[in-house]
């Protein structure tokens, strides 16, 4: 860390990975917090020196530079620590005030804590917070998994980042993210920031995420993120095993855009410019298919034999992920447990606003999802993957004679004998829904197998669809599920 860069980040307060401490004549307690959260997560810069007060920062020194570095890596080395630590060390003189710097890199044998198991910190913004049972249990699961993507990969260099990646990544975040700190740097300092690059060589992540794809594949060997389009609900159901595959690219980088593309071509969206005169493509729909594709990309298991995958039936999206859950997927949803799989990963998506945390997004995709669709995501969590599915509205009501021409049933019928009302029950319970009516004031003996396949969805999805019309009182059941027929509940007509 030269001069110039300590004088640029003390009075820097974006930075996730800095800390100071004023220290002026011992080490403080508070400084092992810091070590424990540094070590549980990505890793940071604990400076000795420099005294905080609410948003300024100024430079103090250390008035026994050599007792206070001696105690500070005597205990990081002692059995106070559960693991032994060993981060690089470097001093510094500002005008005779002495500044220490300590580089505390992210462990491999997490939880790291001090004393105690409760004594375990991680870092969330700028601050340490105590780890919950959750987050501990978590780090022990990943000792096995998840801190490879942060080791470097040996035998390479800059040059097997791709250009054209690194570039393009670069200026995202100069439009997307302006006011982050990344962007006044050179790029070797860029690279060297977000740990793309570290002693020269590529972290796994960094490899994986800007890399050539040729020098990936040295270490990945079967690398790829699979994009289906098939046209039905499942294999079986479809004529052709798909009618578009994604090509093979460069890198996830890369592999985002190409995904989005096309994913963002099956939700509404409407276009506005910024008030930095930037394009914005608006729709909670997106976001959820955003939020989705992201967190696929950063929680996948990277060294599992499986690839993630993308596979859009003409009912429903699904993400694949290879790669279990740290905990059960119920106590995930319910409580904001954000340790990411890929940390470096996730870090590179949430600097240019791709992704706002680094959890498991499922509150962002239900809320946008619910908003957009009326209808919640699927999941289905197994030991060593995770399936989120994304279901689809069936196909728009274009007008009424489309409708007497495909189910020779004016909508008018609904509206005017049975006191439906049509758009209120399509805006808020779905088009499907009204479909459903329509189908049944034409044949009320029809079965949910038949609106399944009319609809080309699950019978379970019919399911859902019917138990909505029961509970807003349109439809009701008479006689057994085999031998009855449905009823349309006539409204007030008054």
């Amino acid at each position: 860390m030269k001069k110039e860069e300590m004088l640029k980040k003390i009075s820097d307060l974006e930075w996730e990975d800095f800390e100071v401490k004023e220290a002026k004549s011992e080490v403080p307690k508070s400084s092992w917090e810091t070590v424990s959260a540094f070590s549980n997560t990505t890793g940071g810069w604990l400076v000795f020196g420099v005294k905080q007060a609410g948003k300024e920062f100024s430079i103090e020194g250390v008035s026994n530079s050599e007792k206070i570095e001696s105690d500070f890596l005597g205990v990081l080395r002692s059995e106070k620590f559960n693991v032994v630590i060993s981060p690089k060390a470097q001093r510094h003189n500002f005008d005779g005030k002495i500044v220490l710097a300590f580089y505390i890199p992210p462990s491999g044998k997490k939880p790291v804590y001090y004393n105690t198991l409760s004594n375990t910190y991680i870092r969330k913004g700028s601050s340490d917070q105590k780890a919950t049972k959750e987050e501990i249990d978590y780090m022990y699961r990943d000792q096995t998994f998840g801190v490879k993507t942060s080791e470097t990969v040996s035998g390479t260099s800059r040059n097997d980042l791709n250009n054209t990646s690194v570039n393009r990544y670069r200026d995202y975040m100069r439009r997307f993210n302006p006011d982050v700190s990344y962007n006044r740097f050179g790029e070797e300092e860029f690279l060297n920031k977000l740990r793309v690059i570290e002693d020269g060589k590529c972290t796994y992540s960094g490899l994986l995420m800007l890399g050539k794809r040729d020098s990936i594949e040295r270490h990945f060997s079967d690398f790829r993120i699979d994009l289906l389009e098939i046209p039905g609900i499942s294999y079986k159901d479809s004529d052709t095993r798909y009618t578009f595959r994604l090509d093979e690219h460069e890198n996830l980088w890369e592999y985002y855009f190409e995904c989005f593309a096309r994913l963002k071509q099956k939700v509404d969206v409407s276009f506005v410019l910024h008030s930095e005169g930037f394009g914005q493509e608006l729709s909670p729909g997106l976001e959820a298919v955003r939020e989705a594709l992201v967190n696929m990309l950063m929680h996948a298991d990277y060294f599992s034999p499986a690839h993630s995958r993308v596979r859009i039936f003409t009912d429903r999206i699904e993400f694949y992920n290879p790669g279990g859950l740290p905990k059960p997927f119920e106590e995930l949803k319910s409580k904001d447990i954000s340790m990411p799989r890929n940390p470096i990963i996730s870090k590179l998506f949430r600097m240019v606003k791709l992704a706002e945390n680094a959890g498991f997004g499922f509150d962002k995709i239900e809320s946008n999802w619910l908003k957009y669709n009326k209808t919640l995501p699927e999941y289905d969590p197994a030991f060593d993957s995770v399936i989120i599915k994304l279901h689809l509205s069936s196909e728009e009501i274009v007008n009424e004679k489309q409708l007497r021409g495909n189910y020779g049933v004016n909508v008018e019928d609904l509206r005017g004998n049975y006191g439906v009302n049509v758009e209120d029950l399509r805006d808020n319970y779905g088009k499907r829904c009204v479909k459903i009516l329509i189908e049944i004031l034409n044949n009320p003996e029809v079965t949910k197998e038949m609106l399944a396949e009319t609809e080309r969805v699950s019978v379970s999805t019919i399911e859902k669809d019917i138990k909505k019309l029961k509970d807003t009182g349109y439809l009701d059941r008479e006689g057994s599920d085999k031998a009855g027929r449905w009823v349309i509940i006539k409204q007030n007509l008054l």
